[in-house]
């Protein structure tokens, strides 16, 4: 059987918050499998953000333990954090988050050149995954030149430029109309599974979390 890409145990987070304790987690075990997307589904202000930053190495404060690609990444320095995000994660968050001063095709661009690869590459893979979200006719397009859908689009393609094993997703279509937040998520899906990476993806909306593979449902700390 092979290794979950992300194995969480025993997780938790607390915050001091005018004088008083709140559990934000409260021991939260999940293993993630190669390949698996998985539904992270609960309301604003259950922790779902709080838990993806957990699993995306990006702050500390956590007890329990962290292991990503066999890697125990609970208490490792923040070089060996950072790359551990570089070689196996991808990020998407409900706000693009976009570079807006680069076109469509640079912001897909960079994350590849800061792993070293030559900007022919990173150019072809980004032509390629954004004509595969059907904008292949934006890419000389910035950020403010583009529709919310089309700025999603491209965080998508950003995500996947690097051919991460995880994807983590906060919201990544909650800014959207039902509409274009369906297309959207379809693409997101396809490539995803075509890219043969995991994804858990934090959403409070059951008719999306329906359509993964599993759904886990983050309860007053808890996993149910």
């Amino acid at each position: 059987m092979s290794e979950p890409i992300v194995s969480l145990r025993n997780l938790a987070r607390s915050f001091e918050q005018g004088g008083e304790v709140i559990e934000v987690l409260r021991g939260v075990d999940l293993d993630v499998m190669p390949g698996e997307i998985v539904a992270l589904l609960g309301p604003s202000g259950s922790g779902k953000s709080t838990m993806l930053q957990a699993v995306g190495l990006l702050e500390g404060g956590f007890s329990g333990t962290i292991r990503m690609a066999g890697v125990d990444a609970s208490n490792v320095d923040a070089a060996t954090r950072t790359q551990l995000r570089r070689d196996h994660l991808g990020f998407i968050y409900q706000f693009h988050h976009l570079l807006p001063d680069f076109t469509a095709l640079e912001n897909v661009v960079i994350p590849q050149l800061l792993i070293g690869k030559p900007r022919p590459e990173a150019q072809v893979r980004a032509s390629e995954l954004l004509g595969a979200l059907g904008l292949e006719h934006r890419l000389t397009h910035r950020p403010s030149q583009l529709s919310g859908g089309e700025q999603q689009r491209v965080a998508v393609a950003r995500a996947l430029a690097n051919s991460p094993k995880l994807v983590l997703a906060d919201e990544p279509t909650g800014n959207l109309d039902e509409k274009t937040s369906d297309k959207v998520f379809d693409q997101f899906l396809e490539l995803v599974r075509g890219h043969g990476s995991a994804a858990l993806v934090a959403t409070h909306n059951e008719r999306l979390a329906a359509r993964m593979d599993r759904v886990v449902r983050l309860h007053e700390g808890h996993l149910e």
